[in-house]
């Protein structure tokens, strides 16, 4: 059994819809004061318990780079017990993940990717009112607390279409884990093993994930990926006009390179136009397969949304070996509609990735599934969405009698920043509170 009142609200939940969300970045300088924080945010942090709650729905998060344990006095042997991914730090990891060029460390947000971002406090509720009550607890826990300095704040909110930026539903697909009480959005997909998310429990595979040392410090914890990913509307919108053959061709193509339409009707179940109304119907907007669409004639294999969870298709791999809870919430102003011109502004998504490994599920599928395309068969062909494009790249969709090559695409995302995250359990914030090293 999942030990629910020690797993943090945050690692379990999906977003809420409609939200409001304030990430936080913090960084200790003095250690004492480090650990009182840890102990303070004990009261603050809800834990994952009765998620039939009316106050689940808005929680606070907080979790640790590998530079805030050693900050808080973290014995050595316990910080070489963590995942060399997470030791290493996302902004090592740049190559792999396809963060190069305009999207490579030098050119992220200052502090995000440095060794200066300890702690990232996280607040998500479905409305302001809750949000500004969730950030005053936590700043009761920061006030008057020298030694600790706020860094780094992005505010977001989901935007009046509530949608993500490009214009697409988001938030549609969470998978059930086992013993969270908390349902799956796929009513085909069993639930995973919990140790697919939580440390200290089997995973797919039978066996307990590596778990950081001692047992109190990583149990019921896991990893989290921020990602602070702006978003070119313009240029996707330019893309979709000049790529257009005819009128009405600009949204079959946006849908093509997603795998749903705009209003999150998944083309498996509506190939050949919109449908408004099941793309805003949670019990049949998930409720697909990909196995009876293997040459990809209604989802492209190559669309994003079949790159980042292939679901029953045949593939290199298994599939629930590299699933994640994925949450992402909406920064910046709205592009209006129509506008072709960039005005020049931020906006974007934060995302966040949890899972209990951070190789085989954000790093694997980040690089073999969104930057590469052996695993489809489609060689090096990139995600046309979110892949590391320089302006040379391609995605050819099935299409009878014969399949549809864009050509030029570029890079229509840029990673502004990210970190790797430790969340650890209410009782591992204890520990680290009484750390005396």
């Amino acid at each position: 059994m999942l030990e629910l009142d020690d797993i943090q609200s945050g690692v379990l939940r999906p977003r809420p819809t409609p939200y409001v969300a304030t990430y936080i970045l913090l960084r200790i300088d003095d250690r004492k004061a480090g650990r009182e924080l840890m102990r303070r945010l004990c009261s603050v942090v809800s834990s994952a318990a009765h998620p039939e709650r009316p106050a689940a729905e808005c929680w606070v998060s907080v979790s640790l780079t590998h530079s805030g344990l050693e900050a808080l006095g973290v014995p050595r042997d316990s910080l070489d017990s963590f995942a060399w991914e997470f030791r290493q730090g996302m902004a090592a990891r740049a190559k792999a993940l396809g963060d190069e060029g305009e999207s490579s460390p030098e050119h992220w947000e200052s502090p995000l990717g440095t060794s200066d971002v300890h702690v990232v406090l996280t607040a998500l509720s479905p409305d302001q009112a809750r949000l500004d009550a969730a950030l005053e607890r936590a700043g009761v826990a920061l006030r008057e607390l020298g030694g600790v300095q706020a860094l780094w704040r992005q505010d977001c909110h989901a935007l009046s279409t509530e949608r993500e930026p490009f214009g697409f539903r988001d938030g549609i697909s969470h998978p059930a884990v086992e013993g969270s009480g908390i349902p799956g959005s796929n009513p085909h997909e069993a639930p995973l093993k919990a140790g697919e998310f939580v440390l200290g429990y089997p995973d797919e595979t039978g066996n307990l994930p590596p778990m950081p040392q001692p047992d109190v410090l990583g149990r019921n914890g896991t990893y989290i990926v921020f990602r602070k990913l702006h978003q070119r509307v313009a240029a996707f919108r330019q893309y979709l006009r000049q790529s257009a053959s005819r009128p009405g061709d600009e949204e079959l193509l946006a849908a093509k390179m997603m795998g749903r339409w705009r209003s999150g009707a998944p083309l498996a179940l509506c190939p050949h136009h919109d449908d408004p109304a099941l793309g805003a119907d949670p019990r049949r907007n998930n409720d697909f397969h990909y196995a009876d669409d293997a040459t990809g004639y209604k989802t492209p294999p190559g669309s994003h949304a079949r790159r980042a969870n292939p679901r029953d298709a045949s593939v290199a791999g298994v599939v629930r070996l590299h699933r994640m809870i994925r949450r992402g919430t909406a920064y910046g102003s709205e592009l209006p509609e129509g506008v072709l011109e960039d005005d020049g502004a931020e906006r974007g998504l934060m995302f966040a990735f949890i899972g209990s490994h951070l190789g085989r599920q954000f790093e694997f599928v980040q690089s073999e599934w969104i930057n590469g395309g052996e695993f489809l068969g489609l060689g090096e062909a990139k995600d046309p969405l979110v892949g590391a494009h320089d302006g040379s790249g391609e995605f050819t969709y099935p299409r009878r009698p014969i399949p549809r090559c864009l050509k030029g695409l570029s890079r229509f995302v840029v990673t502004r920043g990210g970190e790797y995250g430790f969340m650890p359990g209410l009782r591992a914030l204890r520990w680290l509170a009484d750390l005396r090293t």
